[in-house]
């Protein structure tokens, strides 16, 4: 069995039992060649790169993950420092980290997320920041370019959005965007809670580009450069 077989049976595992998931329980295979469960929840918990997911401050990742994300940005037109915060909020860049809840790896991908993204191995770096840009394009693209609501909709689905007209009056869900955007932004501020939701219509088709301007406030254009 392949290398990435034994990770989606390890997953599978903890997705079936929630204390297994969170002591970081996986599959390996012995010298021997005898497949094994081992815990390496704390090698998991105790890794440096995850501790960035509690920095106040946004952390640049190695070059080779910095050409991942800036490949995958330009691919889905989203702003690398938005995605950027995202995974230090998801993951602090741990590509094994693994949720209570069962998201997996660097951007925290659910498994039916990850199925309907196509992604195969949701911890190989490469294939789990695809689906991740693609999950936030779409939700970027659904809820008109406001990022707050993207964010918001990234942690707790689209549905929870739409039902509440805003970020919904989850704690989690609201610190959560409220940490993405201070990554982001470079600066504490408040969240704009009561945000109303509403649908993208632009006329000629062009996907909506979310970034900052000279006031560092976060604007909607649909052009790469930041020009109307």
């Amino acid at each position: 069995m392949s290398r990435t077989s034994f990770r989606l049976c390890a997953w599978i595992l903890c997705a079936l039992c929630p204390a297994l998931a969170s002591a970081g329980v996986t599959v390996v295979v012995g010298a021997d060649g005898r497949k094994m469960i081992v815990d390496d929840g704390a090698a998991r918990r105790s890794a440096a790169p995850s501790k960035s997911k509690f920095s106040t401050r946004l952390r640049e990742p190695d070059p080779q993950m910095e050409l991942c994300i800036n490949r995958h940005c330009d691919l889905q037109n989203l702003d690398v420092r938005l995605v950027k915060a995202l995974i230090q909020a998801e993951s602090g860049y741990n590509q094994n980290a693994v949720s209570r809840k069962g998201a997996i790896g660097l951007m925290q991908l659910m498994p039916g997320t990850a199925k309907l993204l196509k992604v195969s191995d949701p911890f190989d770096p490469e294939e789990n920041v695809r689906g991740g840009t693609t999950y936030l394009r779409w939700m970027i693209d659904r809820f008109a370019g406001q990022v707050e609501l993207a964010v918001a909709a990234y942690n707790a689905g689209p549905g929870a959005v739409e039902k509440h007209g805003g970020i919904p009056p989850y704690q989690e869900t609201r610190n959560y965007v409220r940490r993405v955007l201070a990554l982001y932004r470079g600066e504490d501020s408040d969240l704009p809670l009561t945000a109303s939701v509403t649908r993208a219509s632009l006329a000629d088709g062009r996907k909506p580009y979310v970034t900052r301007n000279a006031q560092n406030r976060i604007v909607l254009t649909t052009s790469v450069s930041g020009s109307r």
